[in-house]
């Protein structure tokens, strides 16, 4: 692999999402334009949550590589002309209103990382982990026009998932906030 030149590192190791975006928020803020940020994870979501936050706002995911548990993401800042305002999807649901709904089963695709959905998820819910969200789009077709409800963590995820589907032809997508960080309903495990 050819040696990328960085201008500055952040670490994130131990974080878990939102905290590697919000901090690389903040770094890329600290750097110029044509500028590179390391950024180095542990969260196997840091992956899809980095390159959909490049591509939501305009800055450039070189690459990302793997050593051992640590994700190492490059990003060049974009100049102010590239750069986008980070949107957000515009419909979001309570958890407290999603948890209303449970009884009518849902439509509830989870994006978060395999090992989290293992260790408690939403009865129903099916997992997409977001890094998995475009391949696995034939197979979600069917539910294009129904009423889907995405959830992740902390709705970071879920919201770049959002946006996903909807530019894909999904008509009425959800995120539910803040998610499974704040769910109090009721919890499925996996258990082997």
């Amino acid at each position: 692999m050819v040696a990328q030149s960085v201008d500055k590192t952040l670490d994130c190791k131990g974080l878990s999402c939102p905290m590697p975006i919000v901090r690389t928020k903040k770094a890329i803020e600290e750097i110029q334009p044509g500028q590179v940020l390391e950024v180095l994870a542990t969260d196997p979501g840091s992956v899809a949550d980095v390159k959909s936050w490049a591509n939501r706002t305009g800055h450039q995911l070189i690459g990302t590589t793997q050593e051992g548990d640590v994700f190492k993401h490059y990003i060049r800042k974009a100049d102010p002309n590239e750069q986008k305002p980070e949107a957000k999807h515009p419909h979001v649901v309570s958890n407290e209103e999603l948890l209303q709904k449970l009884e009518k089963e849902p439509v509830i695709l989870d994006v978060r990382e395999p090992m989290e959905y293992a260790f408690g998820h939403i009865p129903g819910a099916k997992s997409v982990p977001l890094g998995q969200l475009e391949e696995t789009l034939r197979e979600l077709q069917h539910l294009t026009n129904q009423e889907v409800y995405v959830v992740c963590r902390s709705g970071h995820r879920s919201d770049a998932a959002c946006q996903i589907l909807t530019r894909k032809g999904f008509s009425n997508v959800k995120n539910v906030v803040p998610g499974m960080s704040g769910w109090s309903g009721p919890l499925e495990k996996i258990t082997k």
